[in-house]
């Protein structure tokens, strides 16, 4: 069976998102991963616009994808509030995996233009900078920030 693997952009991205998560300060939901709170915000911001069904429905096929290519995500599953069940911080790496999948797809059914816009509409002050994603080939010199950015402004 062909192994499907999220790029390395999408990976640099999810490693990015994380981190921002993890520097947060929490007082309450301390038990919770820094992936879940990125698959946390992610549902509460995806499921309105996707729908909790549809949501969902791209979760578990990212949840299908990243146990090949990982499989301690075996005990990992999607609840049908989009709610995420088994992610341990033990599992960091196997995590964003999981994530990246999740934005793989995105970018497959809705493109990489909105993708963008939506992650920078969530996370809007990660890092200082916008999310960028690139073309999925060398010779694309297109950055997909700039056309979000545009989006954006138009939506404003």
């Amino acid at each position: 069976m062909h192994q499907i693997r999220a790029s390395l952009a999408t990976h640099d991205l999810v490693e990015r998102l994380i981190a921002y998560e993890a520097a947060l300060d929490r007082t309450s939901q301390e038990s919770l991963s820094d992936t879940c709170h990125v698959c946390e915000r992610l549902r509460r911001a995806l499921s309105t616009l996707f729908g909790a069904d549809g949501y969902c429905t791209l979760m578990a096929r990212a949840l299908l994808r990243a146990k090949r290519e990982a499989p301690s995500l075996t005990d990992v599953k999607i609840n049908d509030d989009g709610s995420i069940e088994g992610l341990t911080a033990k599992a960091t790496e196997a995590n964003a995996v999981l994530i990246a999948h999740f934005v793989e797809l995105m970018k497959t059914f809705i493109g990489e233009t909105v993708t963008v816009w939506l992650l920078n509409d969530i996370w809007p002050d990660l890092l200082g900078a916008p999310i960028r994603i690139r073309g999925r080939n060398r010779d694309d010199q297109h950055d997909l920030a700039v056309e979000a950015q545009e989006v954006v402004q138009t939506r404003d």
